[in-house]
């Protein structure tokens, strides 16, 4: 899909700037927790802010992906604004869903600052059960007019329908993204070996192996727009997306494979 329609890339490559940002705030939070004994509101507002900003722009631009990636299952071309006005139709409740994000992102990191690892593990698998309860949290906004509470039951239920499914794409988009952004890196590692005793080895590393980095990490969110959008779809509509023709979904035990 991502070589035929190269335009996909588009969405998580602007939304990818608020991965940075929440790089940024990630490092910028825990130098100010461990400098501050008594943590207070202040901090801890200023996290809620940052987070909630980082995920409806996230947010925002993944729903542009899979508006994109359903337009493509229709055997039609995708358009980039076509495909951002359908996630700006949906900005009530991307809004909604990033403020409730922010909250329980912020209750994590209040329980991870405990000097306590009962409590660290504690964070640890809530993020992880927040994780899966809300994997199919975008697509569930970006193809139905839900409640706000059936935002969450929504997702949970068509992650509970296609668990092995889902599990196996996240395992695989991850692994295949981890090993692109590897290659980028021994990418600029044979640069800096290549220009030996020039002076711009240094800076030929970085720039090629840096955004040979970038490129996998970018084409890993794309992978995990479309795999999640195609989830979605086999989930709800019982049916195998285009070209997706030639591969088993339930080959991974989820129950969406019992409906086709």
């Amino acid at each position: 899909m991502l070589k035929t329609y190269p335009k996909l890339l588009v969405f998580p490559l602007i939304g990818g700037f608020s991965g940075i940002a929440f790089i940024a705030t990630l490092f910028g939070g825990l130098l100010l927790v461990n400098a501050i004994q008594d943590p207070g509101v202040v901090l801890y507002g200023t996290l809620f802010i940052a987070y909630l900003v980082e995920t409806f722009v996230a947010s925002f631009f993944t729903a542009a992906l899979i508006a994109a990636t359903r337009t493509v299952f229709r055997s039609e071309e995708p358009s980039i604004r076509g495909a951002l006005a359908a996630a700006w139709r949906r900005k009530l409740p991307l809004f909604a869903w990033s403020v409730v994000a922010a909250v329980v992102g912020v209750i994590i990191r209040i329980i991870e600052s405990e000097d306590n690892l009962v409590a660290q593990l504690l964070a640890g698998v809530f993020a992880v059960a927040w994780s899966v309860m809300t994997y199919f949290v975008i697509p569930v906004i970006v193809f139905r007019d839900p409640s706000f509470s059936e935002i969450f039951s929504e997702s949970a239920t068509t992650f509970k329908n296609t668990w092995g499914e889902s599990i196996g794409a996240i395992a695989t988009v991850d692994v295949f993204s981890f090993l692109l952004a590897l290659a980028g890196l021994g990418l600029g590692a044979l640069t800096f070996v290549a220009t030996a005793g020039t002076g711009i080895q240094l800076l030929a590393a970085v720039v090629i192996g840096g955004s040979g980095f970038v490129f996998g990490l970018l084409v890993g969110k794309a992978l995990s727009g479309v795999a999640k959008t195609a989830l979605y779809v086999y989930a709800t509509e019982s049916t195998v997306p285009a070209l997706f023709d030639d591969m088993n979904l339930g080959t991974f035990g989820g129950s969406g494979g019992e409906r086709i």
